[in-house]
Parts: structure tokens; sequence; C-alpha cells
């Protein structure tokens, strides 16, 4: 069996005026993670006034379980500075570690409070019986984001994220 040998982590920055774009290369596992991560926490202590953080991700060839809590801290970082992240492109392999452990909407969803506060829009979805006894979609707190579906805020004090 042959085996393809790891590709480094390779970091591309683009910068604007009020938006950061990192493009990612390559293997993002253990080995790597803490460049991103440390990259990100450079960026947001040195860019005031900074209001996107994007993460291209289209070139990024493996993710492993430490690339995806990288991906967590970069949120609470993000979150904490008042900066939306963005992960874009996301590869197949990513998307589904994202998918398997239930994080995917975690990491994408717009933080909808104010800067540091870990306020975010889900989507969520309740199952009900009608009268026929079959199972059908009713909103849980309104419905605002469409046809059974329904807004719902959660918000997490600073003491849990620590």
């Amino acid at each position: 069996m042959n085996s393809v040998p790891p590709s480094p982590l390779q970091l591309t920055y683009v910068d604007a005026d009020d938006t950061v774009r990192i493009e990612l290369h390559g293997d993002f596992d253990y080995e790597s993670a803490d460049d991103l991560l440390d990259a990100v926490v450079r960026i947001l202590q040195d860019r005031t006034g900074l209001k996107d953080l994007h993460l291209h991700c289209g070139n990024l060839t493996a993710v492993d379980s430490t690339g995806l809590s990288t991906l967590l801290m970069i949120r609470r970082h993000t979150d904490s500075a008042g900066v939306q992240l963005h992960i874009v492109d996301r590869p197949v392999c990513l998307d589904r570690i994202l998918e398997l452990t239930g994080t995917l909407h975690h990491l994408t969803a717009r933080p909808t409070g104010q800067a540091g506060l870990g306020t975010y829009s889900h989507t969520l979805r309740a199952k009900t019986a009608d009268t026929g006894g079959a199972a059908a979609e009713e909103p849980v707190d309104g419905d605002t984001a469409g046809p059974g579906t329904a807004v719902h805020q959660v918000r997490r004090s600073e003491e849990a994220r620590n």
C-alpha cells in the first residue's frame, strides 16, 4: 500500500480595509493547527476595526480533530473580538468532519448579538403529531425563518466559554 506524504499547511494572507482573507493550503492537522491559530490571534490583536475574517479552505487536503478543535477556538476568538468568521470553499473532508461532529452550523452561523456575547442564530425544528398521527414540523419560538422553522437565541456567558 502506498501512502501519500503529508502536505504541510501553508497560509496565504490577503488584507483589505476591514477584511482579512487567509487561504489554507495542505493538511490542517495536529502538526500545523497552531500555525493558523497563532496567525488569527495575531491578526485579531493587530487589526482594530476588523469586521470579517475569511478562511478559504478550498486547497485543504486533510483535516483531523485538532484542526476541528482549532476552528472552534478561532470562532471563540473572533466572537470575542466582534469579528465575523467566514469558513468558505470547504472541501468534502472538512464538511464531513463538521457534519459528523455537529459543528457545521456553529462554525458557520452568524453572531446576532453584540461583540463578545456569543449569541448565535440557530434554526430549530420540532416534530409534533397531527390529527392523522403522522409527524409534522412546527415552529418552536415563532415562525421567523420560514415554514417549519424558527429562530432561537442561544447565549453563552464569558464563564462558560473559558
